[in-house]
């Protein structure tokens, strides 16, 4: 629908690159799953992507968090090298940072963990957004299958629920260290993830 003749037309907030993103990450998950059930992956990276957008971020931190499990979930150095060359070394770099292995068969659960903690403060300021979005989709999630199905919801999890609460705590200091750089839109995302992290926690115990 076009505008009325007396209203100018908008720009679109967001380019072709940002629709090319949706349908390159839409192909790279189209067989993948959440953990335990039958939700398709692309609800998670839509969802990721639109809480980045929420926090008035840029395209390319949108398109980051469109790809942001590309590098982790399959895609490796290849898939790095092909995001940097379709949507800009800026992008690959935080989906890169975003990314805590590409190795198959993985490290240990803990040993990633404690290096993508030790990383956050080396990250750029758009990944570290990227990131709070992603720890927010997923937080939510958890939170809320826990309402319907209790503490079975840890059985889906690789990590124990006393080792997936100490990440999200650990996650919340890391980013706490980087909340003057975030802008206060995303501070504002920051402070939902502590709300929702202190619901699971008390839910948990």
């Amino acid at each position: 629908m076009s505008a009325p003749d007396d209203e100018p037309e908008l720009a679109s907030p967001l380019s072709e690159r940002f629709t090319d993103a949706a349908v390159y990450a839409l192909h790279h998950h189209r067989d993948q799953r959440r953990k335990g059930g039958e939700i398709p992956y692309a609800a998670h990276v839509l969802g990721v992507a639109a809480i980045t957008l929420e926090m008035e971020a840029s395209e390319d931190e949108a398109i980051a968090a469109l790809l942001h499990d590309v590098i982790e979930d399959g895609g490796g150095k290849a898939a790095e090298a092909e995001i940097a060359g379709r949507f800009g070394p800026e992008v690959a770099e935080m989906v890169r940072a975003n990314s805590d292995t590409d190795t198959d068969p993985k490290p240990p659960w803990r040993e990633r963990k404690e290096a993508y903690l030790a990383g956050i403060a080396e990250k750029p300021i758009g990944a570290v957004r990227v990131s709070i979005a992603d720890k927010l989709h997923n937080a939510r999630s958890i939170v809320f299958d826990h309402r319907r199905i209790g503490e079975e919801v840890w059985d889906r999890f690789t990590a124990s629920k006393d080792e997936t609460l100490w990440y999200y705590e650990a996650l919340l200091g890391a980013f706490e260290d980087r909340r003057d750089e975030l802008g206060e839109p995303a501070a504002a995302h920051l402070d939902e993830l502590e709300r929702v992290v202190a619901e699971l926690v008390e839910r948990s115990t």
